[in-house]
């Protein structure tokens, strides 16, 4: 799978592209911007995008009017063509937000019961009440997801909105040539829709990437061979700031010999979880770590450990960003230009290591040493072996461990190491060992 060898680049368009909050009916070609982007994506080493909602919705995107036609606010279904061509000349494949768990309320379908009531054809692809009433005073009532009424819950144990999305699936392949979805909630999506849902995949495109949105519990009730290939792993995430700012890297340590260690019993062995700091739901990674220090090394830890890498536009190059009087606005900013700065060749460093080491991106993981404040770990595939060493101490650290080995390159720097007597790790630093 061309996923497992990759580093995505997450982009939020609305936010991105300066468009208004709400839709204001207004066609705007802000989207075109995304295409100015691919150089620097590219440069930065990311070879797929994760382009969050760009269909027509009613306000931030996961409140979907229409499937198959661009949010006005972005342009038109030919600006999206023209984007993805570009991303594509730049070897960046494109995957999409797959939206199925809930519509808007300006959803044609759900705007057709509004009219209609129980004389709608559309009435069973939501879970209605004519019983009861919402609060919108529609004259019914609809299930929610999660209390949010404004987004309204398909029902999809039916089999003619399932055959509706499959074919909206087939429409984003054939029109825009995307390579796979990330599943919005995908933590709520019917198990036997997902099954289909892989299924019919697999005949659009053999390697056609499926990833899903999971806040906790065990990722593989929805990450196997029948669903989908990959899940985020926000476990990971919360670790490894946590552990940099608690100088406790035993938390991340943990995290990563239980989901991938040695021990048969380890949960995800040989699975590829999506990897990130932070995303458009969450802190920017940047206002979130306690030493400005650390960000490096995060990173470092990021496209050092099992699973696939991703980055959010703009933290990059250190873009801070909370969430403010609950609104996620200032975590979606629109910025005018790319930035470069002593991060962001960091991060391309690193990005260019793990695609250019099958070690890092298929191998084993084994913890070597673990202190508070030092973390030793191996990656091993077919016979190659790279160590992923950081020091998150503003002290240097002398690290005795066996290396089984005795000098190394570092992917890094291209330095050459040598394990004798010992490894110095300088002060708020990081190397992957390739050995020899």
């Amino acid at each position: 799978m061309w996923a497992y060898d990759s580093v995505f680049y997450h982009i939020y368009p609305l936010g991105f592209c300066g468009a208004p909050h709400e839709n204001d009916g207004v066609t705007e070609h802000r989207m075109l911007k995304i295409a100015d982007w691919a150089e620097h994506i590219e440069k930065l080493g990311a070879d797929a995008l994760y382009l969050g909602p760009v269909f027509e919705s009613d306000c931030h995107g996961y409140d979907t009017r229409d499937y198959r036609k661009a949010d006005c606010r972005l342009g038109t279904n030919e600006d999206l063509k023209a984007v993805c061509k570009a991303l594509k000349e730049h070897g960046i494949r494109v995957i999409f937000d797959g939206v199925f768990n809930h519509v808007g309320r300006g959803f044609w379908a759900f705007r057709d019961v509004q009219e209609k009531k129980w004389d709608s054809p559309y009435k069973d692809w939501f879970n209605i009440n004519f019983g009861g009433n919402s609060g919108y005073n529609d004259g019914f009532w609809y299930e929610g997801w999660e209390g949010h009424y404004e987004l309204v819950k398909l029902n999809l144990r039916n089999g003619a909105v399932v055959d509706y999305i499959l074919d909206t699936v087939r429409f984003w392949r054939e029109e825009f040539g995307i390579d796979g979805l990330r599943l919005d909630v995908a933590y709520c999506l019917d198990l036997d829709f997902l099954r289909r849902l892989r299924s019919f995949c697999d005949t659009l495109k053999p390697d056609f990437f499926l990833v899903g949105e999971i806040l906790g519990g065990d990722y593989n009730q929805i990450m196997n061979d029948q669903m989908l290939h990959s899940a985020t792993n926000y476990e990971c995430y919360k670790g490894l700031y946590s552990s940099l700012n608690s100088m406790n890297l035993f938390e991340i340590g943990h995290s990563l010999l239980r989901q991938f260690g040695p021990e048969n019993w380890t949960l995800y062995k040989g699975k590829h979880l999506l990897n990130f700091v932070d995303n458009h739901d969450v802190v920017r990674i940047a206002s979130n770590l306690n030493n400005e220090k650390h960000l490096p090394l995060i990173y470092a830890l990021l496209f050092g450990m099992p699973g696939i890498p991703c980055i959010y536009y703009g933290s990059e190059w250190g873009a801070e960003g909370k969430k403010e009087h609950g609104s996620d606005d200032s975590l979606r900013p629109c910025f005018e230009a790319p930035q470069c700065n002593a991060l962001t060749e960091w991060i391309a460093t690193c990005a260019k290591a793990h695609k250019e080491s099958k070690a890092l991106c298929y191998g084993d993981f084994k913890s070597l040493m673990l202190t508070n404040k030092q973390f030793i770990f191996e990656r091993s595939f077919e016979g190659q072996r790279v160590l992923v060493a950081v020091n998150a101490d503003g002290e240097a650290y002398d690290a005795h461990f066996n290396a089984n080995a005795g000098r190394a390159r570092d992917l890094l720097t291209g330095q050459t190491h040598d394990f004798g007597g010992g490894s110095k790790l300088p002060p708020y630093s990081a190397a992957y060992w390739e050995i020899y």
